[in-house]
């Protein structure tokens, strides 16, 4: 089960450099449930999501390059393309009454930064255990607006544009 928040972002962490980063290219087989296939720098998946906002079943299979590269030709709509950073969030925030985490709690952001045709846009990702923790968080300062009930902030919904 993959339980995400996603946010804008009001700037670009300054140290960004620092954090381990790599390439994703994604393109979309089906939108309902959604199918695509990833290039994550020199790995290949296959993944399954199925229907949902802040909660839903993903399924990841490992693929090929041959294999990557001959399902993408049938994908539909655009390919996805960006920079992934994964920053680690050490002592995250959590609203008052939500259970403290242990001491050495932390999580991850996955902050995409997009190549066009989707530049400038930039995201912040969080994944959490449960839809409790998703709900009670607490954003850095840096964050901006909350988008995870937004589908035009969805990658699926995108890669489905007409961008012309």
């Amino acid at each position: 089960m993959e339980i995400e928040r996603k946010f804008t972002i009001k700037k670009l962490p300054e140290d960004l450099d620092r954090y381990p980063f790599y390439h994703i290219e994604q393109a979309y087989l089906n939108t309902s449930p959604v199918v695509r296939v990833r290039k994550e720098d020199e790995e290949y998946y296959l993944t399954y999501k199925g229907s949902g906002m802040l909660a839903r079943e993903e399924h990841n299979l490992a693929l090929n390059k041959e294999s990557y590269y001959h399902l993408r030709e049938k994908a539909d709509g655009n390919i996805i393309s960006k920079m992934r950073y994964r920053i680690p969030l050490d002592h995250p925030a959590f609203c008052k009454g939500f259970p403290p985490p242990p001491e050495d709690y932390s999580l991850t952001i996955e902050l995409d930064i997009f190549d066009p045709p989707f530049a400038p846009l930039i995201l912040a990702e969080v994944e959490f255990g449960s839809k409790e923790a998703a709900e009670a968080f607490v954003p850095p300062d840096w964050f901006s607006e909350d988008v995870t009930y937004r589908q035009e902030y969805h990658n699926s919904y995108m890669a489905m544009q007409n961008l012309s």
